[in-house]
This record gives C-alpha cells, structure tokens and sequence, in this order.
C-alpha cells in the first residue's frame, strides 16, 4: 500500500510528490497527459517543441521558497537570469520591467511620470522583501479549532500590514496617486492581472503590491522548456505513472482506492493537485462531494487563449513581453497579451535559428462552448493576437513557419482542466475563506493553484511548504 497517492503532477503535486519521495515516503505521482507539469508542461507538435502555459520561474533564489524545495530534492535545474523579467509594450513605450528599483524607477518615470512614483513603487518594493522574509505562520481547515489556531500564527503578518490587507486596491491607487490617467492604470492593470488572475477593483492592495514586485524578484528562464522542471524534480522518484488517469476515488476505513483505467491502487493518504472546485466528481461518498461543492463558488471561469508560434529569425528578442492596447481583445478578459520567447542559444527546444514562442490572453471558459461558430471565433481570435504580436515585435509574415491556437476546451481534453490560472486571491475569498492544503477528511489533501496560497511558483510553493507542515514531514 502507498503511503501517499498524488494525483496530478502541475506544480504543486509535482513539488510535494517528490519531496515525500525524497524523504523515504512510499509515494506515487498520477497524471492524465504523456507530459508531468500540466499547464507549466511543454510538448510537442509537427515536430517543433512549445511551452504548454506558464513560462516563467520565480523564487528561485536564496532564502526563497522555489530553491529551498528543489536543494531539498537534490534538483538543480538549468536556468538563465531574466532581468528584465519582461519588457511592457504600450503606445509605442518600452517599459522593461528591471530587478533593481532604480533602474526600474528610471524607466517608468520616463514613460509614465508622476510626482508620486518613487513614493509608491519603493513601497511596493518594500513590501515585497518584507513579506518574503516574513515565516512562521501556516494555514488549516482540519477543524474549526485548528484553523482558529493557525490563523493566529498570523498575527506577526497581520502586525506588519494590518492597514493594506482591508484596503481595496482600486480605491489605494486612486486615493495614493491622487487620480491616475488611463494609460497609466492599463499599465498597472495588466501586471496585476498576469499574477493576481483579478483587477485592482477585486483585490485588497497588499496582495496588488505582492503582483506589481513580483519582478523586483529574480526571474529564470528553464532551457529546455518549463517541462525540463518536472522531469528534472521528479527523476529520482520510484513511482510515476504519466498516461494514468485517477477517474475515481473511494473512501475506506484508514485508506482509499484509487481507480485508473488498468488498475486499482491502495494509499493511506491522497494528495490532490486538481482544482478545488472540480474535485467533488472523483468521489461517490457524499460528505466528501460536499466538502468540495462548497467551493465552486469560486470558480471563476477564468482560462487562457494560447498562441503558439515557431519563427526562424536572427532578431534578437527578450524572453518575455506584454503587449498592451487600448480595449480589450474581441473574446478576452484582457487589453493584454503576455509573450515569451525562447531562448537563442536553447537548442533543446527550438533548433538554431529558430523561436519557439508561446502567447496568452485571459479568457472566459464560458466563451468557448462548442458550438457551430467555436473554430470560427478561435481563428479569428488566433488571426487578431498575431496581427497584434506580429505588429509590436517586428515578426514578418514569411518568418513564421508553424502557428495555432488552444482554447479552454483543449487545455481540458488533455489535463482535465479548463479553468486556469488558480483561485484569486480576491477580497471574498481572503483567510479565513480561502481553501487550505488539508481537510476535515481524514488522510485527504490539496495542493496547487485553486487553494492555499496563491498561484505562480512562489504562490503555489507556498502551499506545498504549508502541506509539509500539516502533515509533518
């Protein structure tokens, strides 16, 4: 019988499988696609290699949580420093987004001046290194008194930025700035929205300032894909089944079953790293089904549209860009589209002379229902965000020699999941509402970007950093 059965290996389940692993744990890892990672995977079409979703690392550095979790594994991936971490485009303004804040400060100052930039962007720096320094607390939701508890292991948090947890964020930048133009609010909206998946006018402004510095962070690009980290964290792991979809899951007394298409496996505990509000359908027993069903209120529907190009060129390129424009995008949540490019020397994944380049826009999963007009809206859509990339990054027509497009609908087919980009933290669904890693049932966890804490790497770390402590390994 295992020890633990972790069920889908995105970030989270990946992270905390192969820490138990690591540990002497009797651990397996389950996972629907050929591919470990989910929407961080990278695959393979017409023979070109692309990044699935997310393309960017954070918190890989000392004292912070992403390198402490693979020193721990013995896993030191290959990676490339990033800084800028991504260069915004806007109006015909370039605004890299630079680690050290003068260099930043510089910039912004130039293409968006304000008497109180300095003043704000040196409190959203400070605020950043405060709280990435800030231990000690954790979060549960094994019973009512357990979370009392743990939530008074906040109270240092709380103490330390008590005034910017209760205010929304919207309402902070108008008051701090006095009025801002909107040119300059599109520019703070569409970070905010690349790493809290919500508008300021949905958030409290501390986790706003924690979305805004997530570039005075360093930043790493993964040569040979954002996949080459999974394969990297998991390949001293004795147990990990790819092609192995866990369709259901029974409850027994001091152990579940887990049901895949050829099997039926034993485990003590079972880590889950699907979303929160989808994992209801994997049980029959029903105090299990309402535990999850409580939560899908807080699927917002929220999902990506993917571009994916491969261009031969010699251009150089940074690796990542955010494409503003005045209105939203025709089927989009966003005036936004984020871009990243491979590096030129990564020959893993794109041959020599070539780019791999993977483009996103947030969407509504809703907005792509089949129905007789969905491929026409997704070549349409595909056609505008090319035009739009093609137009700002100086890429011809004749360079691009592979391009297409997913929807939500594909992201589902291949890693059962259509929503992406996690539970935002937004200010209804902040501590104590917030689903934790573990739960009032017995040996039954979760991990990931749908409960504590957040999502990104550092976001999602912090929830595997959690679990361990809940479960005392």
């Amino acid at each position: 019988m295992l020890e633990y059965a972790v069920v889908g290996s995105g970030v989270g389940g990946c992270s905390i499988a192969a820490y138990l692993d690591a540990k002497g744990h009797k651990t397996a890892l389950f996972e629907k696609d050929s591919h470990l990672g989910g929407c961080s995977s990278t695959f393979i079409r017409n023979s070109y290699m692309y990044n699935t979703g997310a393309t960017t690392l954070a918190g890989y550095q000392e004292g912070h949580i992403v390198k402490s979790l693979f020193d721990a594994i013995g896993y030191k991936p290959k990676l490339l420093a990033t800084d800028p971490a991504i260069v915004i485009l806007q109006n015909g303004k370039e605004t890299p987004r630079f680690r050290d804040l003068e260099k930043f400060l510089a910039v912004v100052e130039q293409n968006y001046p304000h008497p109180k930039n300095r003043e704000f962007w040196t409190l959203v720096y400070e605020l950043n290194k405060k709280f990435y320094s800030t231990d000690g607390y954790y979060y549960s939701n094994r019973s009512l008194f357990k979370k009392a508890v743990s939530l008074l292991s906040y109270t240092p948090v709380f103490m330390k930025f008590f005034r910017y947890f209760f205010s929304n964020a919207k309402s902070f930048l108008d008051h701090f700035f006095g009025g801002i133009d909107k040119e300059y609010l599109d520019f703070l909206e569409a970070q905010i929205m690349i790493v809290a998946q919500a508008k300021s006018s949905e958030i409290n402004f501390f986790t706003c300032a924690l979305a805004l510095g997530y570039t005075f962070n360093e930043t790493h690009y993964v040569y040979g894909g954002m996949g080459a980290l999974f394969d990297g964290m998991s390949a001293n792991m004795q147990d990990v089944r790819k092609n192995a979809e866990v369709k259901k899951i029974e409850k027994k007394e001091g152990y579940y079953k887990l049901y895949t298409k050829n099997e039926v496996i034993e485990a003590k505990n079972v880590i889950l790293n699907s979303t929160v509000y989808e994992s209801a359908k994997l049980f029959d027993a029903s105090l299990i089904q309402n535990y999850y069903q409580k939560y899908e209120k807080l699927d917002n529907h929220q999902s990506s549209f993917m571009l994916y190009l491969t261009i031969k060129s010699d251009a150089d390129f940074s690796h990542h860009y955010q494409i503003i424009q005045d209105e939203k995008f025709e089927m989009t949540l966003s005036k936004a589209l984020f871009v990243s490019f491979s590096e030129k020397d990564d020959e893993q994944i794109a041959p020599k002379g070539y780019y791999s380049i993977t483009a996103s826009i947030h969407t509504d999963v809703r907005f792509w229902k089949k129905d007789a007009d969905c491929k026409v809206k997704k070549e349409r859509l595909k056609n505008l965000l090319l035009e739009s990339l093609m137009k700002n990054l100086g890429i011809q027509n004749s360079q691009i020699v592979d391009c297409f497009a997913a929807t939500p609908s594909t992201f589902a087919r291949y890693i059962n999941r259509s929503q992406l980009g996690g539970n935002a933290i937004t200010m209804k669904n902040f501590l104590p509402f917030l689903p934790s890693n573990d739960t009032p049932i017995e040996g039954l966890h979760n991990v990931g970007d749908t409960v504590y804490a957040a999502q990104g790497w550092p976001g999602v770390m912090l929830g595997v950093n959690n679990l361990k402590r809940l479960l005392d390994v």
